[in-house]
């Protein structure tokens, strides 16, 4: 049996991330957990003709329900980002959400790979860090940053810049998951670029967030997308500890020691049956990355130490 718990699941990325996870026939159950709504988008999906039976959670009173025995937990929830709103703005609703329920995955899914979508994801992995560790129970491996979106993200604009098809270009994404954190390795690509397309596809790429926030005008943020990255994340997740498949990788912020001094750090990560086989070292960056990651590194400890002050002081 393979239990998928998304928390979260009949908000705006929730819906579309448990459609596409139903349809992975690796899923055998599929538990969808928010405070409204649930049931409705869990009879909604379970008419499905895949093998994951649904079934909607609703209130903290049945999140031990919707948790015991779940394989992997997605948190997509959260209130998303209005126009104007950075991912810092979100921290104190967000952060109060993702610690309740790090508490129910520390209680009740202890063993469970987590993969956080809530944002400001730099803050919030560190929060579900520190709930861990307080319950015993945090393990390294088993605990992922969903960056997804700036690698989905990053293929796509760089395919419509140079040409080509975006499922085959490649574009590793370091740091983290907002802003001056996000560094795009367009180096290693294969394309040239003169400074202007760096600057120009580096901002784009870091920011491209806004470009939904205000296209959807105050209408909500980036879901659809979100919801993609967040499915192509978890279904890689439960290729390599399911099916056992080696050679697994994602860009994901994890804990690591690949920057001395960051804590948390997305990079190319390999799965294994366990969550993280092998954690990649940074790759040759180009003087305008490094930069990049230079600007990136402060901005991160900020962010980590946050989260970690914001589960301690409580």
């Amino acid at each position: 049996m393979v239990k998928v718990s998304v928390l979260g699941a009949a908000g705006g990325i929730g819906q579309p991330l448990s459609l596409l996870l139903k349809a992975n026939p690796l899923v055998t159950e599929l538990a969808l957990f928010d405070i409204v709504n649930t049931p409705g988008v869990a009879a909604d999906l379970s008419h499905i003709n895949t093998p994951a039976t649904v079934k909607g959670y609703v209130g903290n009173e049945q999140l031990e329900a919707a948790l015991t025995g779940s394989h992997i937990i997605v948190i997509p929830a959260g209130v998303p980002r209005k126009p104007g709103m950075t991912r810092d703005d979100l921290f104190n609703i967000n952060a109060g959400i993702v610690k309740n329920l790090a508490t129910g995955a520390a209680k009740w899914a202890p063993k469970a790979f987590i993969c956080v979508i809530s944002n400001p994801v730099n803050s919030t992995v560190p929060i579900v860090a520190e709930v861990l560790k307080q319950h015993g129970v945090f393990d390294p491996k088993r605990l992922f940053g969903v960056t997804t979106l700036d690698i989905v993200r990053a293929s796509t604009f760089v395919a419509e810049a140079k040409g080509g098809k975006a499922p085959n270009t490649i574009v590793p994404v370091l740091g983290g998951h907002s802003g001056v954190t996000i560094v795009p390795v367009l180096s290693a690509t294969g394309h040239t670029f003169s400074q202007e397309e760096l600057d120009a596809l580096t901002k784009r790429i870091q920011y491209g967030g806004d470009e939904v926030v205000k296209a959807k005008d105050g209408a909500g943020s980036a879901t659809l997308s979100m919801a993609f990255a967040g499915a192509r994340f978890a279904n890689s997740l439960l290729e390599a500890s399911v099916t056992k498949k080696t050679g697994i990788t994602e860009c994901t912020y994890v804990k690591s020691d690949v920057v001395p001094g960051v804590e948390y750090f997305a990079t190319v990560v390999e799965f294994g049956v366990n969550g993280v086989h092998k954690v990649h070292p940074l790759p040759t960056l180009s003087a305008h990355e490094q930069k990049l990651l230079d600007a990136a590194i402060p901005e991160l400890k900020n962010n980590i130490a946050k989260g970690i002050e914001f589960v301690n002081k409580a």
